[in-house]
């Protein structure tokens, strides 16, 4: 039997999610069954394929929801989950009981593997380390900024390497080996090791572009990259320069062809002085992602309403101050 996986792309905690689901599926349904892991990234509207949908399971995780009646298996935690119209209400109706989101929840591997073990008896102890790191990494949970831009744990690496892998091959090798490679050996394996040290070099060269470019009032922190080259972005670099700063606002060209902008909150101040939700201040411009880190999409060659919607954004933020 083919079973589908669609997980979120460029994403430590996707292909986490991808990992442990394929193993829960293997152990507690199909022992047979072969997978097929498809990244998906965040677009406006719709961003579902009919390919998507091309296998008998299908099982979206760590990604928003589709109200498409053949999505089998649904885990998610971003409060964004929901844009379209009819699919929070379609969620609702489901009574599968193999559908599950909140977003509470610090994140979807994590989320989705306390689930599988409650009602299915399915065992996550031998995935501790992924599981671990999957939530670090996606609360930002680091105890400074210069742990994740200094790219020497080899989870970073891993993390480094899954946000700048375009082969397919190599993104299903990289899913499966993540519950069969200890971390510092997975990190020296050849086809991960050829594209970190590539990111690496570029991420020295981010870190001085950010530090020239980048311009505080009132506790924001704004970037403007959308004039130079695609690439893959960190996005802790602003906050090891300026710790200081409440909130990032950045664009970019992305090496996915696209212009981004991302915002956030600075994971090393107190939570509960957040005072916006960022999903929502992205869902206005057809984004999304958490209250505390979000983004938004936006076609090559649309700049100006890339950079009006960090205007936008900017002049929220700083009005607080």
């Amino acid at each position: 039997m083919a079973v589908m996986v669609l997980h979120h792309a460029r994403c430590f905690d996707g292909a986490a999610s991808a990992a442990v689901f394929a193993e829960f599926y293997r152990a507690k349904i199909d022992p047979k069954a072969e997978f097929i892991f498809r990244p998906k990234m965040h677009a406006r509207g719709d961003p579902f394929e009919d390919a998507d949908f091309d296998a008998e399971v299908v099982a979206c995780l760590d990604f928003r929801y589709t109200k498409r009646g053949d999505l089998d298996w649904y885990f998610d935690h971003h409060a964004s989950a929901f844009q379209l119209p009819g699919e929070r209400a379609h969620f609702d109706a489901d009574d599968s009981g193999t559908k599950f989101h909140d977003p509470k929840a610090p994140c979807c591997a994590t989320y989705m593997a306390g689930i599988l073990g409650m009602r299915w008896g399915f065992d996550t102890s031998p995935y501790e380390e992924l599981l671990r790191w999957a939530q670090i990494i996606d609360t930002a949970s680091f105890e400074n900024p210069q742990i994740p831009v200094a790219m020497e744990e080899p989870a970073m690496q891993l993390a480094a390497f899954i946000q700048s892998a375009d082969d397919p091959r190599d993104i299903e090798r990289f899913i499966a080996d993540l519950v069969r490679v200890p971390f510092a050996e997975l990190c020296r394996a050849p086809y991960v090791r050829g594209i970190v040290a590539e990111r690496q070099r570029t991420h020295a060269h981010d870190c001085e572009r950010i530090a020239a470019v980048s311009k505080v009032e009132s506790g924001v922190l704004e970037y403007d990259l959308l004039a130079e080259a695609p690439r893959v972005l960190s996005h802790f670099i602003p906050y090891a320069q300026h710790p200081e700063v409440d909130y990032v606002v950045g664009v970019y060209p992305h090496a996915d062809g696209d212009l981004r902008l991302t915002i956030g909150y600075n994971p090393w101040h107190p939570a509960e002085a957040r005072a916006h939700d960022l999903a929502k201040l992205c869902e206005a411009h057809g984004g999304g992602g958490h209250p505390f880190v979000a983004g938004c999409s936006f076609p090559h060659g649309e700049t100006e309403r890339c950079r009006a919607a960090q205007r936008a954004m900017l002049e929220i933020l700083r009005a607080d101050a």
